[in-house]
């Protein structure tokens, strides 16, 4: 129960008190300006507090909670404490498509199950300075544990399954996160401490309460509902939903080149809401529009609870954060986790390092460090058969090379087949796991079983290939990071890059 003012009981003058001597006039003149100085003050405080009051209780109003019993009992621990004992934190943002409460005036579209648009892992690290945000592509081929259901009965374990299929399972109109964050917790090892929903409706009102976020739209777009102009703009409501959502007309039309563009857009806004400060006429605005929009985990289920997690999280700078895309490839019409690249990764952030396998702070533990690479031995001596499927000549001896120089031993050169735009990695009966480890080396590439394969694994080298491979012969390209797997280093991008920059698939 809230307490609230009450009126104060009158009190009588105790017996025995002697009589003092009439006040001045001056001093009734100064008792009055104190009373009136008095009721003032309290009145400014009761009016504070009653507005602080209602506020907070429109926002906890605002708020949807869900329901923590579809969380699975058997987690993950938490990461390593830091000397002072402070742990990493590790959140969950889902970026809900649901058309429910309104969200179809926004986005058009049937009412129905909501899946996940956008999902991004924060690993706050245990210095809470420094934090990475992963992006898990939507049509990632995961396997989701057992998942509770509506109707109160869990599912069996599915294998091989689209990513954001987690969040439609039971088809409920807002969704399941409770069955995403089981599903992340399954695949990275890392415990999710929070999960965060954010909708369609809510997103363009926070865009707006901020004045608009700063942008780079690559080309025109028209179609699909969505218009937007090339260039630089400022964006909110409406247009900024679009350019987030925005996959067909723009750049090579996939989902990875729409990650680029949220990440791009996450560091605009965060950097906008810094550059703002922390002030009331900024913050309440956006506390209204945030909570409007957000469905959150039990443990952040009230607006103290949320502004608290705010607070722990003010000491992270812009240039502090960088975002990751999980190292990922073609897999048909279908996106699969590079390994050992991804594995890598998880293993990192389970051991509260950087992506360059440094410390934040806390000096390394070589007793209890597990090994940053958790890849299985490479089979060097399956043969392996480049073919060229470009107009670049002399492409699939440069690649032969390559290989050779990373230690395979039966690697030839193949005549040309038809053109492909992204290089394709066939493997016969049994090779899979060698398709696989062949792929970090192309990475985007597409493997797939080949039931008529001659030899064991055949890399038809594709456009994207070419490109690279110039663009390393090329005088002027910029070094490559160095210390970071190719998938990890080919898919990071600092949260203070200009919005502009490295928005190559979109």
């Amino acid at each position: 129960m809230t307490d609230r003012p009450g009126k104060e009981r009158a009190r009588g003058k105790p017996e025995g008190t002697s009589v003092r001597p009439e006040p001045s006039a001056a001093q009734h003149r100064r008792r009055h300006l104190a009373k009136i100085a008095g009721l003032t003050a309290a009145a400014l405080v009761l009016a504070t507090a009653g507005a602080g009051f209602w506020f907070y209780e429109h926002l906890n109003g605002n708020l949807s909670i869900f329901d923590s019993a579809g969380i699975a009992s058997d987690r993950p621990p938490d990461g390593p404490a830091d000397a002072s004992g402070s742990q990493p934190v590790n959140i969950l943002l889902l970026g809900s498509d649901s058309r429910a409460n309104g969200n179809d005036t926004l986005a058009g579209g049937e009412l129905g199950a909501g899946s996940s648009d956008t999902a991004v892992l924060l690993h706050v690290y245990a210095d809470h300075r420094h934090a990475v945000g992963v992006s898990i592509p939507r049509d990632s081929l995961v396997d989701i544990p057992r998942c509770l259901l509506p109707n109160g009965k869990w599912t069996v374990p599915q294998h091989d399954q689209m990513f954001n299929s987690a969040f439609s399972l039971g088809a409920s109109p807002t969704g399941n996160p409770a069955c995403t964050q089981n599903t992340v917790e399954t695949m990275t090892g890392l415990r999710v401490h929070h999960t965060i929903v954010v909708d369609f409706k809510g997103f363009a009102t926070m865009t707006a309460a901020v004045g608009g976020v700063p942008v780079c739209v690559p080309n025109d777009i028209n179609g699909f509902g969505i218009h937007l102009k090339k260039g630089r703009q400022n964006v909110a409501g409406q247009s900024a939903l679009d350019f987030v959502r925005a996959r067909h007309g723009i750049g090579d039309g996939s989902d990875i080149g729409r990650m680029k563009r949220q990440q791009a857009f996450l560091g605009a806004l965060i950097k906008k809401i810094q550059d703002r400060g922390f002030d009331l006429t900024a913050l309440l605005p956006l506390a209204d529009a945030a909570t409007k929009s957000l469905t959150v985990d039990p443990a952040l289920g009230s607006p103290m609870k949320l502004a608290s997690f705010a607070q722990s999280m003010r000491s992270i700078k812009l240039a502090d954060i960088t975002f990751v895309t999980a190292p990922w490839r073609y897999a048909g019409d279908r996106v699969a986790l590079v390994h050992p690249d991804v594995d890598t990764l998880w293993t990192l952030l389970r051991q509260d390092r950087t992506l360059d396998g440094q410390s934040t702070g806390r000096p390394a533990d070589p007793s209890t460090a597990a090994p940053v690479s958790a890849s299985p031995a490479v089979n060097l001596t399956v043969p392996v058969l480049v073919q060229n499927g470009t107009r670049t000549y002399g492409l699939s001896l440069q690649a032969v090379h390559e290989l050779r120089a990373k230690g395979y031993q039966d690697v030839s050169a193949g005549s040309g087949g038809i053109e492909h735009a992204v290089t394709t990695i066939g493997y016969g009966p049994g090779h899979q796991g060698e398709a696989e480890q062949l792929a970090q080396y192309f990475p985007g590439a597409d493997v797939r079983a080949d039931a008529e394969a001659t030899v064991p694994l055949t890399v038809t080298l594709g456009d994207d290939y070419a490109a690279t491979a110039a663009a390393t012969a090329s005088p002027s390209a910029g070094p490559s990071p160095t210390g970071l797997p190719t998938g990890i280093a080919q898919n990071s991008r600092p949260a203070d890059a200009d919005p502009c920059a490295g928005l190559t698939y979109g």
